[in-house]
């Protein structure tokens, strides 16, 4: 007996069941050995604080579709799940959580500190996993890592000591990026820079020697002259090039400092001249390495000005800046302030302002890294995609610098190096030596610093895989066959993940790196809390169902293009699951008794509609396959969409109906099969999509199934047996004469209720077979009441008439429309429409809108304009059709 379906489609209970179903049956589990082709992919490790944003939505679907589509494919397939320590991120949560209870990680002692963070990792972290399984996921989480467990910390330390053999790690005095509340270092994706309102002073600097004279320097940060070694001017501005050589004295604090000569200054910029702060400011570090200066660090690492200010010692950086401005001007120092628009950085977690500082740190030494990283893409080892990205990426690798590994909180993996207090020597080591490695001394201190996160997930395609061990997942799967990221992480994970798989593994961590956009709000901005445009995934799977998301990031995910995000949108898709769901319901109904078992394909007597729409299907797998193949997520997606909605609901169902209705047993048993397989073929064709719809209806159809789970049949492939191009090419044509009866009846506003007489002119003997062939067709789908098919008919006087290839449709309109009610109603819409054409005109004629809206809002208002003159044009030529029946 057929299975019924419910009436609508509740998708809650349905995602929860099967979910559950599958990931408690291991279909989400890749076999470490196999004769299967590996196709593998591992996670971009969510932090382990995270919660799911359209960010990980997209991500994660992306991957899934693909995961999916490879598994019915017949492949061994490993997505490779985990999560990220997240050092700062994690570390302030329970900092939070410690301030609360009016405690500090200080009191507690950096053991009984990270045994917290452990029992908060236990107890809090990790929610997006769940929220992951949410989105249907089908990761292999029987896999799952973090970067902190047992073999992650293993591998990190492996790479450590070897890195540190081969002189590729190091430890200096340089500059980096600091958060003066979280007290250490951060890596340049951990800066969010902001642009605010900002000032640029003009400070007089007086030239020793040369009494009444000096040299305006221009700055934004006042508070670091303090620590100023030198001004620079370009060597070929002639306006300071006698200066060059001489010195200058440092206004309050009265140094005497030199005027250098560097091509870094930007003569347009301010005077012309600008102040040196190398321990300070990231090119003035570079500039003062050129010319061999002082580097002088005036700040704490708190921000408080040090000893190095004199007289402003103790003060926070930016209330130095209001005493130091107050005192340049009464002495006469401060030539002017001028308004000045700047991107200032800030700490990603606690928002602080970051603070350029000097510091002593770890380093990775990664131009011998980063020659193989680049020579791997440019050698097509690993393909970018867009292909516009591996310009980016060459530009960052060729320019690439040191990379700071070390960072001065406690949560994350410590450091494996020893400092001798006897003889000062380092012993860097996978475990605690017992004594120094130069000395014998047992006087040891581990460094305190632990490392920056990326440093352990750059290594997780192998250490997620067992490495330093040989494992067989290893021999399996490593190279994964892609990566699916955001274009935010290409140098500061991609890059780095590439640079130490080549080094270690000797061989590229990936075949493929698909760079996705980002997902904005339906006006093109960035989502943000501060703006309140932010789109909850949760709350959307909530309200709309996680397949009609999915789908819907699918359908917008074109290479290289933003998503721009519209609840409505979503909403859009909600409908096409339902019109999936429909269709099916449809089927079913028209299948009792049907076994599709007992009959042979091969001897069904198909019609033309039949072959069309078994080529269309073929068409639709061999499209599909083409488009993920080459990650093009959008035109799979939406070939799909047209397939379902268009050919197989809208065409084939209302054509199927004939024969499911009528009386011919064996042209029903022959629709029926059609249908059922179809459909069938179809649901398949959709489930990396649409996972858990496609899971409930496919289980429904009758026939005995190979496979327990949609999720292991095999995804259609196009065959050579099932093309049917001329009889494909026939029906088109019929549908074509169709759709303009249809036409016709739109434009005279005919109600569907009210059959029509339709006349068909064809111009040869083969249109007149086809159309007289497929008669009933035409009746059933046209609504129409009297049909006269013949060759060369003239037109009748009061028809509308359309055009299909060879064949002219007549329509006669004479008693079909009430002429003049219809001559009164269309006046009455194209009066409307021209008070709407006058409005948008107006605004767009007027300066103040078009300078001051923002350039989408303008960009939506000519096109609404535009629509509305298609409109009228449309109007007018329907008023024109009727005036000449009045005659």
């Amino acid at each position: 007996m057929t299975k019924e379906l419910a009436k609508g489609y509740e998708p809650h209970d349905v995602e929860k069941r099967w979910y559950a179903e599958w990931e408690g049956k291991g279909y989400f589990h890749a076999a470490a050995t196999s004769d299967r082709k590996p196709f593998s992919i591992v996670i971009p490790p969510p932090n382990v604080t995270g919660a799911l944003h359209m960010g990980h939505a997209l991500n994660n679907t992306l991957q899934d579709i693909l995961c999916r589509w490879k598994r019915m494919l017949g492949y061994n397939v490993l997505w490779m799940p985990g999560t990220d320590h997240a050092g700062i991120a994690t570390q302030n949560v329970v900092e939070r959580q410690l301030a609360a209870e009016k405690k500090d990680r200080h009191e507690l002692g950096r053991e009984a500190f990270i045994e917290r963070v452990w029992k908060w990792k236990a107890e809090s972290g990790g929610q997006i996993i769940g929220q992951l399984k949410r989105l249907g996921a089908s990761c292999d989480w029987e896999r799952e890592r973090f970067t902190m467990d047992e073999g992650l910390s293993k591998a990190v330390r492996t790479v450590f000591v070897k890195l540190y053999q081969d002189g590729l790690i190091y430890r200096d005095n340089r500059l980096i990026n600091w958060c003066p509340r979280c007290h250490t270092a951060l890596s340049d994706i951990e800066v969010e820079h902001e642009d605010k309102k900002g000032h640029l002073w003009h400070i007089r600097y007086p030239v020793t020697g040369e009494p009444g004279r000096y040299v305006v320097v221009a700055t934004t940060r006042p508070e670091t002259m303090l620590g100023d070694t030198a001004v620079a001017v370009h060597p070929e501005d002639e306006r300071y090039q006698a200066l060059v050589g001489k010195k200058v004295v440092l206004p309050l604090i009265n140094r005497e400092i030199p005027v250098v000569a560097d091509e870094y200054v930007d003569r347009e910029f301010g005077t012309g001249v600008v102040k040196i702060t190398p321990a300070h400011d990231f090119n003035d570090f570079e500039v003062g390495q050129r010319h061999g200066l002082d580097k002088i660090n005036v700040f704490d690492e708190s921000g408080i000005i040090n000893a190095e200010g004199r007289q402003y010692e103790g003060m926070d950086r930016f209330e130095a800046r209001k005493r130091i401005v107050g005192d340049l001007e009464a002495a006469g120092l401060l030539e002017k302030i001028d308004d000045h628009a700047m991107a200032v950085g800030g700490c990603y977690r606690c928002k602080t302002v970051v603070e350029p500082y000097l510091s002593l740190q770890w380093y990775v030494k990664v131009a011998p890294l980063a020659e193989r990283a680049l020579a791997a893409v440019k050698e097509g080892k690993t393909r970018i995609l867009p292909k516009q990205w591996e310009n980016t990426y060459y530009d960052w690798m060729e320019n690439i610098r040191d990379w700071c590994i070390s960072r001065q909180i406690w949560w994350g993996h410590r450091i494996p190096a020893w400092f001798c207090d006897h003889c000062g020597e380092v012993t860097v080591a996978m475990e605690a030596p017992a004594t120094c490695c130069k000395c014998g001394s047992d006087e040891l201190r581990q460094e305190t610093d632990v490392l920056d996160t990326w440093f352990s997930s750059a290594l997780w395609p192998f250490s997620t895989m067992g490495w330093p061990e040989k494992t067989a997942e290893l021999a399996t799967f490593y190279p994964t066959s892609c990566l699916v990221t955001g274009f935010d992480i290409l140098f500061f994970w991609v890059a780095r993940m590439m640079m130490m798989g080549l080094h270690f593994m000797d061989e590229v961590p990936f075949g493929d790196v698909y760079i996705h956009a980002l997902v904005r709000d339906a006006h093109g901005q960035k989502m943000s809390k501060s703006k309140g445009n932010v789109i909850d995934p949760l709350t959307i799977i909530d309200q709309y169902g996680t397949d009609a998301f999915r789908f819907t990031l699918a359908a917008f995910a074109a290479q290289g293009r933003d998503i721009k995000l519209a609840e409505e949108r979503i909403a859009g898709y909600r409908n096409f699951c339902n019109k999936v769901w429909n269709a099916a319901r449809f089927t079913l109904m028209n299948l009792e008794g049907f076994d599709p078992d007992t009959l042979k394909f091969e001897d069904l007597p198909l019609s033309e509609s039949d072959k069309w729409i078994m080529h269309r299907l073929n068409e639709a797998a061999r499209e599909t396959n083409k488009a993920l193949e080459e990650y093009r997520f959008n035109e799979a997606a939406m070939g799909l969409y047209q397939f379902t909605w268009s050919e197989f609901c809208d065409w084939y169902l209302e054509l199927s109906k004939k024969d499911l209705y009528g009386d011919d047993s064996q042209r029903k048993q022959t629709a029926q099969y059609v249908l059922w397989y179809t459909l069938e073929h179809l649901l398949r064709l959709l489930h990396p999509f649409m996972p858990f719809i496609t899971e409930e209806i496919w289980q429904a159809l009758p026939g005995v199934k190979a496979d327990p789970t949609i999720m292991l049949a095999s995804y259609p492939e196009p065959l050579t047996e099932r093309s049917h191009p001329e009889a494909a090419a026939n029906m088109e044509r019929v549908m074509a004469v169709i759709g303009g009866i249809r036409n016709i009846r739109g434009e005279m506003e005919v109600p569907p209720s009210r059959e029509i007489s339709v006349i068909l002119s064809c111009a040869g003997e083969e249109s007149l077979r086809l159309m007289k062939h497929n008669e009933a067709a035409i009746i059933s789908l046209g609504r129409v009441a009297d049909l006269a098919i013949g060759k060369g008919i003239e037109k009748p006087e009061d028809a509308s008439i359309q055009v299909a290839g060879d064949v002219q449709i007549f329509v006669p309109l004479k008693g079909l429309v009430d002429v003049e009610e219809e001559e009164k109603r269309l006046l009455k819409e194209i009066a409307k429409i021209e008070k709407e054409i006058d409005q948008f005109s107006k605004k767009l004629e007027n300066p103040s809108f078009v300078e001051r809206a923002p350039a989408d809002v303008v960009a939506r208002e000519r096109e609404k304009l535009v629509e509305v003159a298609d409109k009228k044009l449309v109007l007018e030529a329907s008023l024109e059709k009727i005036r000449h029946l009045k005659g």
